[in-house]
């Protein structure tokens, strides 16, 4: 009976063992940060994206290793899943500072859809012969830092990734019942480490990759409280990380998120995929490179 104990409790070890990510040293090995190392990015429209490491940077009393990207990311292209700044390769968790940069590409890209929101609005109500216009404003607060990965976790283990605040005023002009329609979002983003995978990119095949999976579980309340709304839309985003290379792949399916959530004449919903995979890079503490 013992030894059938031992023989168990033998398989037990191995099997958590198996399932768990390396130490801090083995996962600094995942995000190459000498000066002169660069990543270049292809997505599904034939369009790139060079990352290069700069000097590392204090902030606040931290240092964080710095990148820069060719061509300069405007707003709506911004996504700090991969378009990494700053970051951090600590104790506990890979961390990259993005409160700034998601505020204003969040921003951004929800006033886009409450412009689109808003030309539907003035198209139905010129259809019923009503001299009205909609004002609107957007407010954005996200969490300083997205964190990427513990440094040691349990494969399918889930950690809280991110947060996103939201809020959408919506006034009709000149204004009319029920007036003020006001959304608040909160974005609440989980990660979880499925595994490792070989990942086929244009630069080669890349094996034991880590494969990290990002989702979102979006909340909205409504004032006034009555209002009639579907529930908002989601995201998954998917990384590859490869040992002494860095992320080789990320694909992304967004949703909506206002024209999902508010029903209305004239609209459809969308889902963005956006797709990025490598094509060239040198990672010079490895001297390892492709092309």
């Amino acid at each position: 009976m013992l030894k059938r104990f031992q023989i168990v409790l033998s398989l037990l070890l191995i099997l958590c063992l198996n399932a768990t990510l390396m130490g801090k040293e083995e996962m600094d090995s995942y995000f190459p940060h000498t000066p002169g190392n660069f990543w270049v990015y292809v997505d599904q429209d034939g369009n790139e994206l060079t990352r290069r490491v700069v000097e590392e940077k204090m902030i606040e009393g931290e240092t964080y290793h710095a990148f820069n990207y060719e061509p300069t990311l405007e707003n709506l292209d911004y996504d700090y899943h991969i378009h990494l700044n700053f970051y951090q390769v600590g104790k506990e968790w890979i961390t990259f500072l993005v409160a700034d940069d998601v505020k204003e590409a969040v921003k951004a890209r929800l006033a886009k859809e409450v412009g689109i929101f808003r030309t539907a609005f003035l198209i139905m109500m010129a259809s019923s012969e009503a001299n009205l216009d909609l004002l609107y404003e957007v407010k954005v607060e996200a969490q300083d830092l997205f964190y990427v990965s513990p440094t040691s976790v349990a494969f399918n283990e889930k950690w809280d990734a991110m947060r996103i605040d939201i809020k959408i005023s919506m006034i009709p002009e000149p204004l009319i019942d029920p007036g003020e329609i006001i959304l608040e979002f909160t974005i609440v983003e989980t990660g979880k480490v499925l595994g490792t995978e070989n990942v086929e990119t244009p630069v080669g095949t890349f094996e034991d990759c880590l494969k990290v999976e990002y989702r979102t579980e979006t909340k909205v309340e409504t004032s006034p409280p009555d209002q009639t709304v579907n529930p908002p839309g989601e995201s998954v985003t998917t990384l590859w990380i490869a040992p002494n290379v860095g992320i080789v792949k990320l694909h992304q399916e967004a949703e909506d998120v206002l024209l999902r959530t508010i029903p209305l004449p004239l609209l459809n919903a969308s889902t963005t995929v956006k797709t990025l995979e490598l094509k060239k890079y040198e990672v010079k503490s490895t001297g390892s490179g492709g092309e």
